[in-house]
Formats: structure tokens, sequence, C-alpha cells
């Protein structure tokens, strides 16, 4: 397979004043704080650019019982932008995000259930994609062949073999993907990951990262009819089928290998995202995971503590530690990254900020967050933040503006967390080839690098 690397070379609504306020506000005020471009693209003239524009991105929403909604909520709060449909199996979730942008927009989208069916409108610029993570890959896939944009929640891809598809279909198509690791467009975020470039804590050789949440048991599930308000069948999509369970449908997917990908990926993507991008890696040498399923004896396969380290081959590693079931903090934050250099450390912390430490551990510098974080949030932990992603998605579209996450970074920053699965699941060190991410010599593991998929629901380019 072609060099992914090589292929990163290659891939170079607004009804209310004190809304529109409130965007430009966000959007302007931010972008004063990125230190003078930061983030590629954005300037307070550009976005007065964008506020002015007539044309605005059409949007339809994919997938909105949960993340969706507040997906759908922000977009349709952008002034330059109009969502024209939602797309759920769910009748009721479908119902409210509809309700909502109406409520918002003055404007009702069209109800259309099946987004491939959506994907027919030749109105459409740009599809959402927020369903749970066995469908991100397939459903951006489908969108990018029908001509579409597409904004792809984290993770970008269900297993590694579809993430190097949705890099070969952004290739073959020349649409814009954007995965949704919003911190990358963060301006604080952004700047303590310049700090680290810059040498503010010299060579950085060691990073580590952590998500932290305090979990329930989601029980025994029994097997029962599909509700009246679900599309059971096409929730299941390109997954082969199982019997309905009553302890699935919603959220708790994510901790079922046949349709989710554990914590790792539901919120360790974020993490392990930023710390790839401070150490400026791609792909590791070494990878091993350890830890289980251990809080409760329930449906839960998934581990619920976990620990999966990685190393590269510029002689740096990182680590990081996932505990969906108890909420200590570590370093006085729920959800983080450290990186430790020759000279210091520097914390990014749960928002919008970051503090760097000297070896004696006396604080240097310290950027306070100017936005309400919420990290442990499944929904909307920080919609006034998010709106500067969307916006570079938009000015990536509009004007051909450098995504602050192109997929080629979205896959390589996936696969991490990937590779940390397939570590644990096999029970198996892996050695990786650090030119493009593929494991070495591993039967075992390999067979873990794609699912088999239902009869006729296969992605392809």
């Amino acid at each position: 397979m072609q060099n992914i690397n090589q292929t990163k070379k290659d891939m170079d609504c607004n009804q209310s004043d004190n809304r529109r306020d409130f965007i430009k506000k966000t959007l302007a005020g931010s972008a004063v704080i990125t230190f003078g471009g930061v983030l590629p693209g954005f300037s307070p003239k550009s976005y007065g650019k964008i506020l002015g524009a007539n044309e605005k991105v059409r949007v339809g929403v994919m997938g909105v019982n949960s993340r969706g909604l507040a997906l759908s909520s922000n977009y349709a709060l952008q002034p330059n932008c109009e969502v024209i449909s939602i797309s759920d199996v769910d009748t009721r979730a479908a119902d409210k995000a509809i309700e909502t942008v109406n409520d918002i927009t003055k404007s009702k989208p069209a109800n259309v259930p099946d987004f491939r069916k959506a994907l027919e409108n030749k109105d459409l610029d740009a599809l959402v994609v927020a369903a749970p993570d066995h469908w991100h890959a397939p459903a951006a896939i489908l969108a990018s062949k029908a001509g579409k944009h597409v904004y792809l929640e984290k993770p970008c891809s269900h297993n590694p073999h579809e993430g190097e598809l949705l890099v070969s279909v952004a290739k073959k198509y020349k649409n814009v993907i954007q995965m949704g690791n919003q911190r990358r467009s963060w301006p604080n975020v952004a700047a303590g990951i310049k700090e680290v470039h810059n040498g503010a804590i010299g060579r950085p050789y060691f990073v580590k990262g952590w998500y932290t949440n305090n979990r329930a048991s989601i029980g025994i599930g029994k097997e029962t009819a599909a509700p009246s308000w679900l599309n059971y069948d096409l929730w299941q999509g390109p997954a082969p089928r199982k019997a309905y369970k009553d302890n699935v449908i919603h959220y708790n997917w994510h901790w079922f290998w046949h349709w989710g990908t554990g914590e790792a990926l539901n919120n360790g993507t974020h993490m392990l995202d930023l710390m790839r991008w401070g150490l400026q890696v791609d792909y590791p040498t070494r990878v091993t995971s350890s830890g289980g399923r251990y809080r409760y004896k329930d449906d839960w396969e998934a581990p619920d503590t976990q620990v999966i380290n990685l190393e590269f081959a510029n002689n740096t590693a990182m680590s990081w530690e996932g505990r969906s079931c108890n909420g200590r903090t570590n370093e006085g934050s729920s959800v983080g990254v450290i990186f430790y250099g020759e000279n210091g450390s520097l914390q990014i912390w749960e928002g919008n900020a970051y503090t760097i430490y000297g070896l004696d551990n006396k604080v240097i510098k310290e950027v306070k967050n100017d936005f309400v974080i919420d990290p442990r949030n499944k929904m909307n932990p920080s919609q006034g933040l998010d709106a500067l992603h969307i916006q570079n998605f938009f000015d990536a579209i509009k004007k051909g503006a450098p995504l602050a996450s192109e997929i080629v970074g979205g896959h390589q920053s996936t696969l991490l967390a990937q590779l940390g699965n397939i570590a644990i699941r096999s029970g198996e060190t892996l050695n990786i080839d650090s030119t493009n991410g593929h494991i070495k010599g591993n039967k075992a593991a390999e067979k873990l690098w794609k699912r088999e998929y239902e009869k006729g629901w296969e992605p392809t380019i």
C-alpha cells in the first residue's frame, strides 16, 4: 500500500443579532489570541469575510441522538451555514434535532431517516457524521463518493483498514474530510503545542495523557424485539447482524467491539492526537497495552482501565491512561496531557489552557482557559470552542484553507489508539513499521487490522 506519509504531502444560519454577536465574538476573539497564525487560515480578517458572506454551506447531519444533537445545534448557530437535513434511525432523536434546529434558525430541516437518501440531494454540500463508530468510515466514504465534503466525528474509523480507505478516498475524490478532534482548533491548546515545538521545555522526549470518569455498570442485557422507534437494521448497517439487546442502544455500544472501540478511541483519541502533534511523530515503532474490565461484571467488553504505551523512532515515547470507572483526577485535571522535556514540562489542561513548569516544578508560564469546558459532558463539552473547528471546515470548503485536522493526520492519531486496542486484545507486543503504521510479523494481531462486514455493506472506494 502507498506510504501515507507521501499521501499526506499530496493532499495539500442567522436569525438573531444576539446569536450573531456571540459567534462573531467567539470566532474573532479567539483568532486574536492565536499568536499570529498558530492555526493556519485563522485571522480576524478571514473571519470577517466568513461572517459577511452570503453563501452558506448546506449540511446534513447523520446521527443526532447525543453528540450529533449538539453538533446539529452548533452548525445551526453558524451564520454561514444551513442545516438542510437530519438523518437518524431513531425517530425520537430525529424529531428532537429537527425542532432544535428550527428553534435556532426558524427553518425546519428535512427529515431523511436514511442518510443515503440525503446524499442524493444536489443542494447538500457536506455531511456531518456523528453516528456510532462502526458507521464512521463507511458513511464518510459514501458521502465522498456522492461528491460531498465530510465532518467526521472521532474516531475516524472503527479499525485501521477503514482509516486507510478514508485516506485513499480523500485522495481520489479530492473532497474535504475533517475529523472532529476539535482541540486542534482550540487557540490556547494550539499555542501550547507551538511552545513545545519552539523549545519552551527543551527537546520533548516523553508525554503522558489520560481520561477519567465514573461510568456506571451497563448490566446484563437481554435479547428482545427492537423498539418501534428504531430502525435496527439500518443502525447495524455495515456490521454483521446481531440480535437486539436492551443495554446497547444508545451509547453503550461504545463498549462492545462489534460496534464500538472502547474508551481508548472514544476519548483517548483526543489526547493521543495532541501527544502525537506535540512530539511531531507519525507512526510508532513499538506498542504495548495492559488493562481490563475490572470494576463491574457485566456485558461491557472493552477495558474500563487501560494503559497504552507507544515508542517512536526519534527516541521519544508516550503513554495514555484511561479510567472509565474511577474519576480521580491526574495532575488536577480529569483529562489532559503533559509533555516532559530536557528543560521542563508543559501541561495542557482539560480546557483551553496550558502551564509550563521548570525542572524545579515552579510555574514559568500559565495561560488560562477563557471558555467553559465540561470534558465529561458526553454531548456538548465545549460548544463555543468547537465552532472554531467548524469554521475551519468551512474555510477549507470555501477557500481551500488548510484543515486543522485533515484525514491523514486524523487516521494517524486514530491508529495510535487502535494499535493499543489490538495489543491488549491480542495479548501481544506489537512491532510496527514506522513508515506506514503496519504491524510486523504478528499474524494474530494482524487479524484485528480489519473487520468482517454484513454482506453487501462492505465499504469500497
